[in-house]
């Protein structure tokens, strides 16, 4: 079965995005990107929200801009093939491999998990994910994060009403200082 995960980077005090709509300072150095690069060939199928559609929307012609150095140009090319799936309800249409779904994100995941074949369910955006934790459909939380106080914007955690253990499966510091920590979702047994 396809593992759900949830990968971004996030600052110290835990948001994705600072409370001026900036993310600049997740802008990676080469060893990270290399990584970033490596993490995503493990995808099968990324579902998105509107706004990180519509950020992410540069990587399929981002293979047409001179300026890119090797390590873009290998990040555009896995990245352009990768099926998506977006979730909006304002969009009327997408570009590029991807399909657009204006609900159901459980009923999408279920159906996902079924399919035959390799890689992972990624989520990106942290309102999508949010609604994948609060159903209880996240397998793995894989954060970088940043030696950078932002003092507010989108949280990367979603306020849970209720508590989540996490198992921690891997960590690595980059030389930048960025630290990536991979938590799995510790699933207990039903009881009897």
């Amino acid at each position: 079965m396809h593992s759900v995960t949830y990968s971004m980077g996030v600052s110290l005090d835990g948001y994705i995005v600072g409370p001026d709509g900036d993310f600049n300072w997740t802008a990676p150095d080469e060893e990270v990107f290399r990584f970033v690069t490596d993490e995503i060939r493990e995808v099968g199928v990324h579902l998105l929200g509107r706004r990180l559609y519509e950020t992410m929307l540069y990587w399929e012609t981002a293979d047409q801009d001179p300026s890119l150095d090797d390590s873009m140009l290998e990040w555009a090319a896995v990245w352009k093939p990768l099926p998506k799936v977006v979730f909006s309800t304002t969009l009327s249409a997408v570009e590029g491999n991807a399909r657009l779904v204006s609900g159901g994100l459980a009923e999408e995941i279920e159906r996902l998990r079924a399919e035959p074949g390799e890689g992972n369910i990624a989520i990106g955006g942290a309102a999508l994910a949010a609604e994948a934790a609060a159903l209880g459909l996240l397998d793995e939380y894989r954060t970088r994060v940043y030696p950078v106080l932002v003092g507010g914007g989108v949280p990367f955690f979603p306020r849970h009403e209720r508590r989540v253990d996490l198992e921690l499966v891997e960590t690595r510091t980059f030389s930048s200082g960025i630290v990536f920590l991979r938590h799995r979702v510790a699933r207990r047994p039903a009881p009897a």
